[in-house]
């Protein structure tokens, strides 16, 4: 019986669109990260399986749900429910410039449309592309 595939960290870099320095670094050293099964080369080897379960557990963010129209107006705080994301990463990133103006502000609220929050979402990195 053949065994499962293995995969090395360039290759889970190359995978999951990470820098090598990161899966060396950051992940493999995470407590849950499985051991390796072997070598291959100069490289650890690890269960392709167990890694993509644990990669997708903890490491990549779900995409952001579908719901709703790109027109509908969302707050900050309505942001970080349908992205996943940090109240406070989402205020860090509009006062650091990396996030657009809001599309409407209204009694001092700000408010970015849902295709304005996807679009910004899209060339974010950690996030699945979908397709």
């Amino acid at each position: 019986m053949a065994s499962a595939p293995g995969i090395i960290a360039p290759e889970i870099a190359e995978k999951y669109g990470r820098a090598l320095a990161t899966v060396q670094k950051t992940w493999t050293r995470h407590p849950d990260w499985p051991k390796p099964r072997g070598r291959r080369g100069r490289w650890a080897e690890y269960d392709a399986d167990a890694v993509d379960a644990l990669v997708n557990r903890l490491f990549l963010r779900p995409a952001p749900a579908a719901e709703g129209s790109p027109d509908d107006l969302l707050t900050i705080a309505q942001i970080a429910v349908h992205t996943g994301l940090a109240r406070g990463t989402i205020d860090a990133d509009i006062s650091r410039g990396r996030w657009p103006a809001p599309d409407e502000i209204e009694h001092g609220v700000k408010r970015w449309r849902r295709s304005t929050v996807d679009a910004v979402l899209s060339k974010r990195r950690g996030y699945r592309r979908s397709g």
